[in-house]
Parts: structure tokens; sequence; C-alpha cells
């Protein structure tokens, strides 16, 4: 059984394999001796190798050592977890914040704690996986938008809200595959309508919109009438973990109820100090996300200037290549060119639209954005129907 899943997975180009990078640096990353341009991580303000996070994470594992050895409601909650909460609190604009263990424990503890079976979810088609696990683990009756469809989703509301004790409507900010925005003044108008909490994932916004880089709740003024503000530490803030911001009665109640928090042994300090030290350097030096965010709008408006088609608004620019062969095809071309931009197949997006998915990062030369530019154009010639999507 296992063999023929196999063989079948490979014979459609599903098959996935783990690749062992050597080491990153700088926006490349070195695989087998042989050094690519890497366009693959979600590094994207290069934080992960930033003096001020290594000197942190550096003198926090000399402090407590390299591990918390213990959950957070036995021995393993330092001050500094404390500290890191009060800071994301503070960052995100609301009451208080909770420390997760990645950005996956974090919706399918958050969602599974607030939510039963007499309860409705309304989510968005695109949601990240973590996001339908948490649903589908609460018992929740479960009903999916259109992607960014306010119209499907108040349709949704109109027929189904009354039935249900409560509601979450939960969307993402910036989408991870399609790298584009949620209408987000219109769904908190609809969750105002109809009498719902509503749930952001911040993890692809977070250190990039808004004025001190909170995110896109930031940027549009939502912070406030937004219940649950979720996000990670793990892309652009350079190190690893995942918050909720909230009230202080919902921190306290998930402590209680969330199991994903309850038994997982904490983040060790090193990691929590890395953290502190991103929402500083986020906040002092603005020029990187400005610059990511530059770069972005040059390489999506070139493509499009040869008439090459490409979703998006953000530092996540996917270019969509159809069938799996044909995508991994491409992105073996690229590999031979000098840049690691991997193949995106079904399940993690629909049928038909398997992709390159481009995650520009501060660290990315002008001159190599351009050079890369001027390969898509070029392989594109031998493949005349690449983003025509």
């Amino acid at each position: 059984m296992i063999k023929e899943f196999l063989a079948q997975k490979q014979k459609q180009g599903l098959l996935r394999f783990l690749r062992h990078a050597d080491y990153k640096k700088s926006g490349d990353i070195f695989i087998e001796g042989k050094k690519y341009i890497d366009f693959s991580s979600n590094d994207y303000l290069g934080l992960s190798q930033h003096a001020k996070l290594i000197q942190a994470a550096q003198d926090a594992a000399e402090k407590f050592g390299t591990s918390s050895s213990s959950s957070r409601l036995l021995s393993g909650s330092f001050k500094l977890h404390n500290e890191l909460e009060e800071k994301t609190a503070e960052f995100k604009k609301k009451e208080a914040a909770l420390v997760f263990n990645s950005g996956y424990q974090a919706n399918i503890g958050i969602i599974s704690a607030l939510c039963t079976k007499q309860d409705a979810i309304f989510c968005d088609k695109m949601s990240h996986a973590s996001i339908i696990d948490g649903t589908l683990l609460s018992g929740s009756k479960f009903f999916r938008f259109s992607h960014n469809d306010l119209g499907h989703l108040e349709s949704l509301l109109e027929k189904y809200r009354n039935k249900f004790n409560n509601a979450l409507i939960i969307t993402e900010s910036i989408f991870s595959m399609d790298g584009d925005k949620a209408p987000l003044k219109g769904i908190v108008a609809l969750k105002e309508k109809y009498n719902c909490r509503m749930l952001v994932d911040e993890a692809h916004a977070t250190g990039i919109f808004g004025k001190n880089g909170s995110g896109l709740t930031e940027e549009e003024g939502l912070s406030e009438k937004i219940e649950f503000i979720m996000g990670t530490f793990s892309k652009a803030m350079g190190s690893f973990g995942a918050y909720l911001a909230c009230s202080k009665d919902i921190k306290d109640y998930l402590i209680n109820t969330c199991r994903s928090f309850i038994y997982s042994t904490a983040l060790p300090a090193p990691v929590i100090a890395a953290d502190i030290a991103a929402i500083d350097v986020i906040k002092k030096e603005p020029h990187r996300r400005k610059t990511l965010l530059d770069n972005a709008d040059y390489f999506r408006n070139t493509l499009k200037k040869n008439q090459i088609s490409v979703k998006g608004a953000s530092q996540i620019i996917p270019l969509i290549t159809g069938d799996c062969v044909k995508t991994l095809e491409i992105s073996k071309m690229l590999m031979e060119a000098g840049y690691w931009a991997l193949p995106i197949r079904p399940p993690t997006v629909p049928k038909n639209e398997s992709r390159i998915r481009f995650s520009l990062a501060y660290n990315h030369a002008k001159k190599d954005l351009k050079r890369l530019l001027d390969d898509i154009i070029k392989i594109r010639c031998s493949y005349p129907g690449m983003g025509d999507r």
C-alpha cells in the first residue's frame, strides 16, 4: 500500500522529499557546496542573522541554558516569557498575549479551545492548514466562504448564524500562497452586524505592515475591533514561536483549557530572548520593511509589464504555472540558473494551480532581482501559458 502510494505520487509529480541545506547566509542558501539565491524562505526582513537577535540568544543560553525542560505550568515559565508576552501585547495593541511553540500549535489549540459543537466557524477557503485542523478538532459546524468574498460570507452568516450559540470568523491577513490581503474592514463590519467574534492570522504580515511593523490589523486601524490576533515569530521576526494577542480573560481561559499550550515544553530562553530582540529591531529599523515592499512592487510590476500575470500585494509573489510536472520543470530550470525557488503543488494549492512561490527578502539585491526577472521572461518562451492566470 505504501509503495503504491509513493509510486502514484511520483507519477503525478506530487512526491515530496526533504532537501538538506548546508547553511543559509544573507539571502543565500548553500546546498551540496553550491550557492543559490534563496526565494523559498520566510525570513523576509533578514532578521534570523541580525547581530542583536544572535547576541540576545547567546546571552540567554549562557544564563538559562538551552532548554526550559518543562511546560509553562510547571517550571518552564521564565520571566523572559512574561516579558515577551507584555511586549507582544503592546506591539499588537491588545490587553494581553500568550506565547505558543509554533503557529500550527497556536491555531489548533486556540480554535479548538474557544469553539464547541454548539458553535459555528466561518473560514476563508484559502486559510492555512493549521486553521482547518483547529476547526475540525473543535467539532464546530464548519462553513468555508470563497476566498476574500464578502458577499459569500454574508450570505452564509445570514442563513446560518442564528442557528448557533457563538460564531467565529477566521481569515489570514496576508495569505501565504497567493500573497494577497484580506478585506479586513469588510469582515469586521460583518462580524459586528452578525454578532460574531473574529480571529486573524497575521503570520505573514507581522513585522512588515503597519506604522510600527505590527501587521495589517495595525495598518488598517482594526486592532481594537478584532478579538483574536495571532501570528508567528518565525517569519519576518527571524526567530521561532507564535503568539495570540487578546484580552486578559481569554489568555487566562486558554492557559487552563488550550491543550497545545498546556501539554508542550515551553520554548527555551534563547528563542524567547531572540523574539524580544526582534520586536525592538522591527520598531527601530523600519527601512527593512520599506526596502522589502519596494522590491516586491518592482518585481511584481516588471512581470506585469511583460504580460506575466502574478497574484498578491505583498512580499509573497506566486507565479502560477499550472500542472505539477510543468512546475517541477520550471523549478529545475530556475535551480540550474542559481535560484532556490521551489514548486508549490496540491494539496497545498488547488488542482491546476501549482506555482513557483517567490518569497522576497530584505537581503535580495536589486541586481539579483533583475537577473531573475530576465531569466523568468526567457523561461516563459518555453512555457507560453506560464503566468496567464
